[in-house]
């Protein structure tokens, strides 16, 4: 039997009865990418169902001529998951609203590599960003400082060579590094189109001179300043798409890579994101993913998704964001308890849970004896990005009368 050399999946779906090289059924079993469980009456049947994680990875077996690819697609359109991301980057719409043409994309691998290159094209049209980066190193001539204690510890009294450090006006930056590095592993994943890897490939042309950052080193860190303004927006992607990066080197030579994206984050942060910018001139300050504590020995730990302060440090309004679909039977009774906690820790009389889609746009729950209520808000994500503001909008209306 000739085995296929990929599957295709949507978020959270089940496909039952599929054929996968045993080292590739056993690698999806024991990693997080997709749930894979064996057939228990047919030999080299699998079951795969996708979560939350939505992109494509390569899983490449020792001995196979090809990696097996398992692509996983996003149940909203590409252009609206790429409004939720752009709008979680940068609210003001610096590149979500037309800098970045993704409608011709049904994939997400594709519209990400089409978006990368674009941006990348866009930051340097001006040439390359120059910046000082501090140098230490053995060197035959003094230039710089002399590290004295380094020149007794490695050297041994030795004249030459000598330790010095200094300050290098260059191009190979952390800005320029990131993207290099982006660009890199992008050219790496599978179901980039040809005409948008050669693009690539012209990028990375014009990065030459750039040190790329080796897997497993730190990225690193860059602070946005008006020299590298024309960065920004590449910078804030390039960053998206290197944390959801993957590469593992299994016993046996197996090697997964590619790119998983977190929808659940996804939501989480745009919610988040959505609510602090309807709520901006409301007087009071939110706070992202701010840790607290249920008990009073603080040894229980809870970060809501959203906690909004009055002007005297009290907190005022609590928000979670839930990216799951009401089932029949209603919202789980989990998300609830959480809330309820929440409320009772920070002395809160109502929260609010926000979820992807529902049955109705609200509910709320009075909980006895608590004098709490628990506010189930549902965000319609198939609706243009002006209707899906103006329901954050109504969800941060109710938190101000809270």
């Amino acid at each position: 039997m000739e085995l296929p050399t990929g599957v295709e999946l949507v978020e959270y779906a089940t496909v039952a009865g599929v054929a996968l090289p045993d080292g590739v059924g056993r690698a999806l079993a024991a990693g997080d990418i997709i749930d894979a469980a064996p057939d228990p009456y047919t030999p080299g049947r699998w079951s795969l169902r996708a979560g939350s994680k939505v992109g494509a990875v390569n899983i490449t077996v020792p001995g196979a001529r090809e990696p097996f690819t398992v692509r996983v697609a996003p149940k909203v359109p590409i252009a609206r998951l790429f409004f939720l991301l752009g709008y979680s980057l940068d609210a003001n719409g610096a590149w979500r609203d037309n800098e970045v043409d993704v409608a011709e994309h049904r994939d997400l691998v594709p519209a990400l590599a089409h978006a990368l290159e674009r941006q990348t094209d866009r930051a340097l049209r001006q040439g390359l960003l120059q910046g000082y980066r501090t140098t230490e190193e053995g060197s035959l001539v003094v230039r710089g400082r002399i590290r004295e204690a380094e020149q007794i510890r490695r050297r041994f009294g030795a004249m030459l060579p000598v330790e010095v450090t200094y300050d290098e006006f260059t191009t190979d930056i952390a800005e320029n590094r990131i993207l290099r590095t982006a660009v890199e592993r992008m050219l790496w994943l599978p179901g980039v189109p040809r005409d948008v890897r050669r693009r690539l490939l012209h990028q990375r042309a014009r990065l030459a001179d750039v040190t790329p950052v080796v897997r497993g080193q730190r990225m690193p860190r860059w602070q946005p300043t008006r020299l590298n303004t024309r960065y920004h927006n590449v910078l804030r992607l390039a960053q998206v798409m290197l944390d959801g990066a993957s590469a593992e080197h299994a016993p046996g030579g197996l090697q997964i890579d590619g790119f998983l994206f977190d929808m659940n984050r996804l939501f989480e942060d745009f919610v988040s994101v959505a609510l602090r910018e309807a709520l901006r001139d409301s007087g009071r300050t939110a706070r992202l993913q701010d840790s607290h504590h249920l008990d009073e020995a603080s040894a229980i730990r809870m970060r809501p998704d959203f906690v909004l302060y009055g002007p005297d440090g009290v907190p005022c309004a609590v928000a979670d964001a839930k990216y799951k679909a009401e089932r029949r039977s209603g919202y789980s009774d989990a998300d609830l308890y959480q809330m309820l906690a929440y409320c009772t820790a920070l002395g809160l009389e109502e929260g609010h849970l926000v979820y992807a889609k529902g049955n109705a746009s609200h509910a709320a729950h009075r909980v006895r004896h608590a004098d709490i209520v628990i506010h189930q808000h549902a965000l319609d994500l198939d609706q243009e990005p002006a209707g899906l503001l103006a329901d954050i909008a109504q969800v941060a209306r109710r938190m101000r009368t809270d």
